[in-house]
């Protein structure tokens, strides 16, 4: 399990938390199919940046680096 998706998970089980013991309402949507919306795009961001990590880039030799020139190119 990734470090991003357990700090996404404490922080979203700390701040429900925090909303009941205060009494306020909780940032989410109040019906099952909106909670349900909000579980799957979040599953389906993290499948996507788990993909494009694993996938080559394509245009690396396109990129200029940090002195702006390509590869070969004269600096």
């Amino acid at each position: 399990m990734s470090v991003r998706l357990v700090i996404a998970i404490v922080l979203g089980v700390g701040i429900g938390f925090a909303c009941g013991l205060s009494g306020i309402p909780a940032p989410a949507p109040p019906a099952l199919a909106g909670a349900l919306l909000v579980v799957a795009m979040t599953l389906g961001y993290q499948a996507a940046d788990a993909w494009l990590a694993r996938r080559a880039a394509r245009h690396r030799p396109d990129c200029g680096g940090p002195s702006g020139h390509g590869r070969g190119a004269a600096p």
